[in-house]
């Protein structure tokens, strides 16, 4: 196949670090960025051609965008929106400034990005944009309404998108991990912890106690988890498909609860997601 040239964020770790792997090694030109200046210099001297991108920074992404520009003959063929966190949280508990970071990461961000970078696809004629969304930007689950919003938003955003370039050569699609074995659930806990004064004084504390046995219990980790090559096995038909999916559901539990969204009434499927964890 011919040479692909691809921007992944967030590519420290996860899916990230695994996608880059894999599609350097199917022959694509692949640009890993991540936050960290740190783990900028980890990927170099892992073999990437690695740069800074901060998402919730406008300047950031142009720098970044432009260096790939220089590099590439001024075209970048496809831009995998990679890059979020999970806060968690009651939503009676989550202050404004959780709410923002949550949103300038996993949707201000991607929403900029997309803004950047499609004048460059419309001059060379084509692209391909994939948003890593999640299932919970299908239903939603208790203690994640930050995160369920973001997803929701993306979701929003990227079906808007869809709809806006259906006649151009410009391709959006939407992955919709369920549990991957990734560091989402490691960086999920450490603001979990950021926030433990609120948490501990909360009229849910006793759900919290219990989200931290459950969620962040090591017993749970790997259970239903999927491999990040689950990810990137319908990352390449998104990228290489003449036509791409719109949504590209990972995992069954991911699937189920999507037919289910479809299937159930609300009341239902509330019944049925207390029962997820």
């Amino acid at each position: 196949m011919p040479s692909t040239s691809i921007l992944i964020t967030g590519c420290s770790s996860g899916i990230g670090e695994h996608a880059a792997s894999a599609l350097k090694q199917r022959g694509y030109r692949v640009f890993a960025s991540a936050r960290k200046q740190s783990d900028v210099e980890k990927l170099k001297i892992n073999g990437f051609e690695s740069l800074q991108l901060d998402v919730t920074d406008a300047n950031s992404i142009q720098q970044a965008l432009q260096t790939i520009l220089s590099l590439n003959d001024g075209k970048l063929d496809a831009l995998f929106n990679n890059a979020g966190f999970l806060q968690t949280g009651a939503i009676e508990d989550l202050t404004p400034a959780m709410n923002l970071t949550q949103f300038e990461t996993n949707v201000f961000g991607p929403m900029e990005l997309v803004r950047q970078v499609l004048p460059i696809m419309r001059k060379q004629g084509h692209g391909r944009i994939i948003q890593n969304s999640s299932i919970l930007g299908v239903v939603t689950l208790p203690y994640c309404g930050a995160y369920n919003a973001s997803k929701f938003a993306l979701e929003g955003f990227s079906n808007t998108l869809r709809q806006e370039l259906r006649h151009t050569n410009i391709h959006v699609s939407i992955i919709n991990p369920g549990p991957i074995t990734s560091k989402l659930r490691d960086h999920a806990y450490e603001h979990h912890q950021q926030n433990k004064e609120i948490m501990t004084q909360s009229a849910h504390q006793k759900a919290y106690e219990s989200l931290e046995k459950s969620y962040f219990g090591e017993e749970k980790k790997d259970r239903l988890s999927q491999s990040p090559q689950a990810v990137v096995d319908q990352l390449i038909h998104a990228l290489e498909s003449r036509r791409p999916c719109a949504h590209y559901y990972i995992g069954l539990p991911a699937k189920m609860l999507a037919l289910a969204r479809r299937l159930l009434p609300d009341t239902a499927l509330d019944w049925l997601l207390s029962k997820v964890r």
